[in-house]
């Protein structure tokens, strides 16, 4: 058995695609989920299961579609690769605790990253990887590189957390 941090895309953000954490931890649990725990409203799930990453991504999809209807991008990792995450992060300090961690559901296309890359700027910062847009921008609100932005570019689906919440995650995992 493994521990599992699931994070859904699109949870309770602006009214929309509203789910009650209770009520989704207690769908998970009956799907064979065990020990679901969930942060915060925005769709973060820790939890064990004998399945791989991408059944439970599966797992989770489809309990949400059964129950609410909507399709709902899951990305699955394990507490293992949150903390490499962090530890890759590209940002030290400061500047590392106000970033963005964009996890990616597959690999983008080489030539995608390269040029999407050099947009980068001193106001907007982001590092791309294989798994995760490293994201740090000196006013968030004003930026142009949000999560729908990097996923049209990038062509791949993705979820963004803050410093706060990877870390929350990671703690709330051991």
């Amino acid at each position: 058995m493994k521990t599992y941090i699931a994070l859904l895309r699109g949870i309770n953000v602006g009214g929309h695609k509203k789910i009650l954490m209770a009520d989704l931890r207690e769908l998970l649990e009956v799907a064979g989920l065990i020990k679901v725990k969930t942060y915060i409203q925005s769709g973060n799930v820790v939890f064990f299961s004998y399945a791989e990453a991408s059944e439970n991504e599966r797992i989770i999809s489809e309990v949400i579609y059964k129950n609410y209807g909507w399709e709902v991008p899951v990305i699955v990792k394990t507490p293992s690769d949150l903390k490499d995450i962090i530890d890759n992060c590209p940002f030290s300090g400061e500047k590392k605790e106000k970033s963005y961690f964009t996890l990616l559901s597959d690999k983008p296309a080489e030539e995608d990253i390269n040029e999407l890359q050099l947009l980068s700027n001193p106001h907007d910062e982001f590092s791309i990887t294989k798994t995760c847009i490293y994201f740090w921008s000196d006013n968030y609100a004003r930026s142009k590189f949000n999560n729908n932005f990097f996923e049209r570019k990038l062509k791949v689906k993705a979820t963004a957390r803050n410093y706060r919440t990877m870390m929350k995650l990671i703690d709330l995992s051991s």
